[in-house]
């Protein structure tokens, strides 16, 4: 049977809603080449003459194919199975002719729908992804309703959905998980992310001062850290040019800090990124599968980092790194060139040569405090000699500035020192109680060797800007003691609103985005369910209880009265009590009416009349409006 328009509309309509949040994964060409084929397509409802031949579809298939192939030199992999799937949906379209080809296209349409998942996860596209399932559900109740009702049919495709949900949920917390081999994690080598670099250069990490992309979430097991404490470690930079400072290779025995005082406990909710690195309080001791620690105390996983993960640490704020070896310290000391005679002679003023190390860090910190040194987001360019630049000229820099500039000037004074990068403070959400850090509390600081000790953090910006450390003000100009927005009613609205919704998507990406087969087994166990056959048992006895339930509610629920075609033929039957003729439990209405013109062989031609409309109205699927207005007069009209 030929399509019915305001079905091919409906359809239509549902597939654009499902390929559209692709937009933003695949080629613009890609993207074009489908709204082209579904352009053509709801162009086809009405100029069903324009609608292309075999040959012409044969050409858009191999364009289709060309297109692909040149996008990613073959047709394997998310990106390329995805688009298949698109234009291929695109392609199926402009081949509708009967029901069959709905149904395919549906289908069709519901994989397409579930692919977005491989691209993003949140919270807000599962209820998009939702939502545009029912739609499809729908059209399919649409194309086989007799009513042909839209609102009646987003009705049926919700209760089928909310039915649905229980067992779905069931299967989700019970069913095993089975975590993809290695080789099919869909990595994406040309998709970049913003963030660290394994190197820096003075003013480099000042790019990130005003993104506000999150990079991590944090949730401690009992007291949150102050402010000063928040240093969230990451690359150590021990070699440079004078200019570019970068990571050191070399083998260096990994030593166990000595730690003492209490602990912080915490989870780390890494945000999707293209480095292996999990960035921890000072000093990582104890830690979950599968990070490790390398000789510079740096977390990384060794997990795919292109996807959220959780990972359980403990950090000690006390700790004693103990000895340096040869090779590392010839790293941690090494100079470029001979330092200048200025660079020297700012070096032996604040009695950096022979003096302790403390007293010269002490001086060189209050020299930062007390000359006219400067804190910005956007400080000038300094392409030659950028330390001695920013020490004798500008002096307005960012915490790369100072922080290398410090290590350099320990190095000159024969002082271990070295550039740490990573994150410092974090905001509190106050809905879920936990830390959000995002690009712009991107930070660099110095850790200087000192005997006895070991390597202990000097922040030559807390010298210089103790509220970026302190305060924990995360900033967006380049005055960031502005803090005029905070007493704004709306701004203090909208502040909570995103803080609550930030905690629902914490919980979201930790309950259920991140709900591995680590997790169930954890959940289940707290349920004694500890083997296979266990959760098999249970799985079974949970489904059937919900099935049992939703039989219950169908069967016994009470019968809809509300229906004007039953109600007219009601009112039929009715007519006929007064002859004795009542109809029967389960007897069918042909049956009584052959029954009824037995006794009324005068109205035979009424009767099936009325039947007939009935049964169309009832159980057809061409039904209208004006077959509903007939069977109201056949029935008004009948008299028995």
């Amino acid at each position: 049977m030929k399509p019915d328009k305001n079905v091919l509309i409906f359809l239509l309509t549902a597939i654009g809603l499902i390929v559209f949040p692709h937009v933003q994964h695949i080629p613009a060409t890609v993207f074009g080449f489908f709204c082209l084929l579904l352009g053509w397509r709801f162009v086809g409802i009405w100029k069903q003459n324009w609608l292309p031949g075999t040959p012409v579809i044969l050409l858009l298939v191999a364009s289709g194919t060309a297109l692909l192939y040149s996008q990613h030199q073959g047709l394997l992999g998310r990106d390329a199975g995805t688009h298949l799937f698109i234009i291929a949906l695109g392609l199926k379209l402009l081949e509708i002719k009967d029901e069959r080809d709905l149904y395919l296209i549906t289908y069709l349409a519901f994989i397409v729908a579930a692919s977005q998942f491989l691209y993003e996860q949140s919270i807000l596209m599962a209820a998009y992804i939702l939502l545009v399932c029912c739609v499809l559900l729908a059209t399919l109740v649409y194309i086989n309703s007799c009513k042909a009702q839209t609102l009646a049919a987003f009705k049926t495709a919700g209760i089928i959905t909310v039915q649905a949900l229980p067992i779905a949920v069931a299967l989700f917390v019970l069913f095993p998980r089975v975590e993809a081999p290695k080789w099919m994690l869909f990595n994406d080598p040309h998709q970049a992310r913003a963030g660290l670099s394994d190197s820096m250069e003075p003013g480099s990490i000042s790019d990130l001062g005003e993104s506000d992309e999150l990079v991590f979430r944090v949730k401690f097991a009992g007291a949150i850290p102050p402010p000063g404490q928040r240093y969230w470690r990451g690359p150590v930079l021990s070699h440079t040019d004078g200019k570019r400072w970068t990571q050191t290779a070399f083998k260096t025995p990994l030593r166990r800090p000595v730690v003492t005082g209490t602990p912080y406990q915490y989870t780390i909710l890494m945000e999707p990124q293209d480095k292996n690195w999990v960035f921890a309080l000072d000093m990582p001791i104890e830690f979950s599968s599968p990070l490790v620690r390398n000789s510079s105390y740096q977390l990384i996983t060794l997990d795919n980092p292109d996807k959220r993960a959780e990972y359980k640490v403990t950090s000690y704020p006390n700790f004693n790194t103990g000895l340096v070896d040869p090779g590392e310290y010839a790293a941690v000391t090494q100079l470029p060139v001979e330092p200048s005679d200025k660079i020297k002679q700012l070096v032996s003023q604040l009695q950096g040569f022979g003096s302790p190390p403390d007293n010269f860090i002490k001086l060189l910190l209050n020299h930062f405090r007390e000359e006219d040194f400067h804190y910005t987001l956007t400080p000038p360019i300094m392409e030659e000699n950028p330390i001695e630049s920013f020490l004798f000229k500008t002096r307005y820099g960012f915490c790369s500035h100072y922080a290398s500039a410090f290590v350099y000037l320990m190095r000159v004074a024969h002082i271990p020192a070295r550039v740490v990068t990573g994150y410092q403070g974090g905001e509190l959400n106050k809905a879920g109680n936990f830390l959000e850090i995002r690009q712009a509390d991107a930070h660099a600081w110095a850790e200087v060797w000192l005997k006895d000790r070991g390597w202990v953090r000097v922040d030559p910006t807390a010298a210089i800007a103790p509220e970026r450390i302190e305060r924990n003000i995360n900033l967006n100009s380049q005055t960031f003691g502005d803090i005029a927005a905070v007493n704004n009613p709306a701004y203090n609205w909208l502040k909570q609103a995103r803080q609550l919704w930030g905690s629902v998507d914490y919980s979201w990406q930790h309950w259920v985005i991140n709900y591995d087969n680590k997790s169930q087994s954890s959940f289940l166990s707290s349920f004694g369910i500890n083997d296979l056959r266990t959760l098999v048992y249970w799985m079974i006895a949970v489904i059937a209880s919900i099935t049992a339930a939703l039989c219950w509610f169908l069967l016994y629920q009470k019968p809809k009265t509300a229906d004007k075609v039953l109600l007219i033929y009601s009112r039929f039957c009715k007519k006929l009590v007064k002859h004795g003729l009542v109809r029967n439990s389960g007897e069918g209405v042909k049956d009584f009416a052959e029954r009824v013109k037995i006794k009324l062989p005068e109205q035979a031609t009424d009767i099936d009349q009325i039947t007939a409309v009935f049964i169309k109205l009832r159980y057809g699927r061409a039904a209208t409006g004006e077959d509903l207005q007939q069977l109201k007069t056949l029935v008004g009209l009948f008299n028995a």
